[in-house]
């Protein structure tokens, strides 16, 4: 599942328990702010993954090192690509 997958049908569950009364409007803005960043975080994760599995295959399979520097620069990619200042 992707983040904005994830973001669209947990969104749905908190109008309709809004619609249903169950949340008072405070509550859904509240737990949809909540979600809103689960929905971030789990961009950034899929986003790592997507950059980490690109650099793996620059490298070459059966290549041994190490996977600190490639963390490293993906923290440098997303800050620069995707953090506003």
């Amino acid at each position: 599942m992707t983040a904005v997958q994830f973001y669209a049908i947990e969104n749905g569950k908190l109008e309709v328990a809004r619609a249903k009364g169950l949340l008072t409007f405070q509550e859904m803005f509240d737990k949809m702010l909540e979600i809103l960043n689960e929905a971030k975080e789990m961009e950034k994760q899929q986003i790592g993954k997507a950059f980490l599995n690109g650099r793996l295959k620059e490298i070459g399979s059966g290549v041994l090192f190490d996977l600190q520097p490639l963390t490293e620069t993906f923290h440098n990619y997303y800050n620069e690509t995707f953090k506003s200042e």
